[in-house]
């Protein structure tokens, strides 16, 4: 099986595994599995990684452009909220999903997973690398 290019599969919407089934079923519910090759994706999520970048590059793009026309004319505030209001949802309604399917396949192409904290104390168990003195060794000496 050829290997899947994460972002083309991203930017596309699809399966990051054979880059043929739909990620989402609906317009960012992603689906329980692939249609064509059955990869399981309830373990994958994305998390809010994909909504920082999406409100990063809106940000970018609208607060210079309304910096620019306030410098520029001074309009009205209504007129500031006619324009940037609607092209801030309409930006980020438009990019949300490729950025969210290509996180999604990046972090399945790299198999990661959400970070886990280790419970178990520090002092309790041996160190287990090879040559690794142990606690006690050590205050015998």
């Amino acid at each position: 099986m050829t290997e899947t290019s994460s972002l083309r599969a991203g930017l596309l919407g699809r399966c990051p595994r054979c880059g043929k089934g739909a990620l989402f079923r609906s317009y960012l519910k992603v689906a329980d599995a692939c249609g064509v090759c059955g990869l399981d994706f309830s373990n994958e999520d994305s998390g809010d990684g994909p909504a920082v970048f999406v409100m990063s590059i809106v940000g970018f793009i609208v607060v210079p452009a309304a910096l620019a026309l306030e410098l520029a004319v001074s309009p009205p505030v209504w007129l500031h909220m006619l324009l940037w209001l609607p092209l801030s949802t309409v930006l980020t309604l438009l990019i949300l999903p490729p950025f969210k399917a290509t996180l999604f396949a990046l972090q399945w192409k790299h198999n990661a997973h959400e970070a886990q904290l280790d419970l178990a104390p520090q002092g309790d168990e041996p160190d287990s690398r090879p040559g690794a003195a142990s606690r006690n060794d050590t205050d015998a000496a």
